[in-house]
């Protein structure tokens, strides 16, 4: 009982909202007469791909950012590349600044249509904030904390992975926590570019004037955004050495 009480309020309370959310769902829709169409684009079978496709969109996306990410803002942080550490910001900035239909529309003149597009997009669009918070969390570590490592006979290489990356994990996870909430929802874009995900309920329901599968598309999104939050915090507090906040 102890136990549960030094937990963050957020990991057993956003579940509860998941929950709500989800069990209310499910009780408008077993309450609800749908159409024709509402009722195929619903089906489990079609819905199960969709958000399958959505799910990969947004962990194949997660993963190349990570892996460019975090390297880079590990490279910016060292004393060969400081200087160009605005730069590599500003660059990011400008694809997180941009519209995101936009960004993808302009990648399918270069890439065409499609999944690859729709990945590419995501990316550049979702790399600011890994970048951003791995620079911060390496900055702020204390540097009387890496003197004293180096002290002790610790390579710079070897401070970076058992010193400097250790108390930085925090802040470079809620990073990725924020780079996933900003994929699941710049994903149902990518319907635009020809990619499958929870934006052809959304897009479907706009069109053909469907309000009922519009707001199940959203409810969707919703609750896999919550999803994907909660297992990242997860993953945060789990990865956070003790005695680290």
């Amino acid at each position: 009982m102890n136990r549960l009480r030094r937990l963050p309020i957020d990991v057993w309370f956003e579940p509860l909202v998941i929950l709500v959310i989800g069990i209310g769902y499910v009780l408008w829709y077993r309450s609800t007469t749908f159409t024709p169409t509402e009722q195929a684009s619903l089906a489990w079978a079609n819905l199960q791909t969709t958000i399958l496709e959505h799910v990969k969109l947004t962990v194949v996306a997660t993963l190349i950012v990570v892996v460019v990410a975090i390297p880079l803002g590990i490279a910016l942080t060292r004393p060969a590349l400081r200087r160009l550490e605005p730069i590599a910001v500003n660059v990011a900035n400008i694809g997180q600044a941009a519209p995101a239909v936009g960004l993808l529309v302009l990648f399918t003149f270069w890439l065409g249509t499609g999944f690859r597009t729709a990945i590419v997009g995501l990316v550049v669009y979702a790399i600011l904030p890994i970048l951003q918070n791995t620079i911060v969390g390496l900055r702020q570590v204390d540097h009387r904390t890496i003197e004293a490592s180096r002290g002790i006979g610790y390579s710079g290489a070897r401070t970076l992975f058992q010193v400097e990356l250790p108390l930085a994990v925090p802040v470079i996870l809620n990073g990725v926590r924020t780079a996933l909430v900003i994929l699941v929802g710049t994903a149902t874009l990518s319907t635009f570019i020809g990619a499958t995900s929870l934006g052809t309920l959304i897009t479907t329901g706009v069109t053909l004037f469907l309000p009922k599968l519009l707001i199940s598309g959203a409810i969707l999104v919703g609750l896999l955004a919550l999803i994907i939050d909660w297992l990242g915090r997860l993953v945060e507090l789990a990865a956070t050495p003790r005695g680290v906040a």
